[in-house]
């Protein structure tokens, strides 16, 4: 995601209250993917968006803004593209990788680590940090996380921790956030070890939200938003994997979603 979320005028955008969960359908989206405003970032709320296509991203001090991007960028686990390079350091064992042994640390990394579109260290172009993830999301997602939703892929260099990403998990799909890498290649293996695991589980979407060179060298692709939730409707209704995905614990259960309440 960029770090630069657009403001529109409010006035043409639904406006959300905390007590009311409902979302508007995303049709109702203008034309940058801007669909409400307000509510908060309580579990139940997002995973009900997230089940509806839905994402905040927002700047600090500014209200939160909900997002349903048409077309949106998405990808199966079995399409990654991986370049002899990129094979070659995954091979070399340069790099460990585990899944959700620091949650915490993998989003305040993406929330610091300065980045670029693509993870070429090569590449011309500012460094821009993700100045979007702020305390109140980093709060919501780690609530996430510790309830099974919301995971991590940690790349370490020795003991420390040089890239990694992180998302959400509902049904069949897992809906991507962000990545970091403080050395090149690190966010890669990250994401190269995410879709093994989510191939062997048998996921079948992986939502980047929004189109990037760097996703689309990695093999994801923008596809109208009605396909996409025609596809999620469906993902969304099977078991979802719930629990911590590093430690062997995580179970696969049925998630039902209330209007402020989560049952599984």
């Amino acid at each position: 995601m960029s770090n630069n979320p657009k403001i529109i005028d409010a006035m043409s955008i639904c406006m959300l209250k905390d007590e009311v969960y409902d979302f508007p359908p995303v049709t109702q989206a203008n034309q940058d993917g801007l669909l409400a405003i307000g509510g908060d970032l309580s579990p139940e709320r997002l995973l009900i968006a997230y089940s509806q296509g839905i994402f905040p991203w927002f700047n600090e001090g500014e209200p939160i803004l909900w997002w349903s991007l048409d077309p949106r960028m998405v990808m199966k686990p079995t399409d990654m593209k991986v370049t002899k390079s990129l094979w070659k350091t995954i091979e070399s064992n340069k790099f460990s990788c585990t899944f959700d042994s620091d949650f915490e640390g993998v989003i305040r990394s993406c929330a610091t680590v300065k980045r670029k579109d693509d993870e070429d260290d090569t590449d011309e172009g500012e460094d821009q940090p993700d100045t979007w993830i702020n305390e109140d999301m980093i709060h919501a997602y780690c609530e996430l996380h510790e309830l099974g939703f919301a995971h991590s892929v940690e790349t370490y260099y020795g003991n420390e921790l040089v890239g990694g990403l992180y998302g959400v998990s509902i049904g069949k799909i897992f809906c991507g956030e962000s990545m970091f890498h403080s050395k090149t290649d690190a966010s890669k293996v990250a994401f190269y070890h995410l879709c093994d695991f989510l191939k062997r589980n048998n996921f079948e979407l992986i939502d980047a939200q929004q189109e990037t060179g760097h996703l689309k060298r990695l093999g994801a692709a923008p596809i109208p938003r009605k396909d996409f939730i025609k596809a999620l409707k469906n993902m969304v209704k099977e078991n979802s994997l719930i629990g911590n995905w590093g430690d062997g614990s995580a179970e696969w259960k049925k998630l039902v979603i209330d209007k402020q309440d989560l049952s599984y």
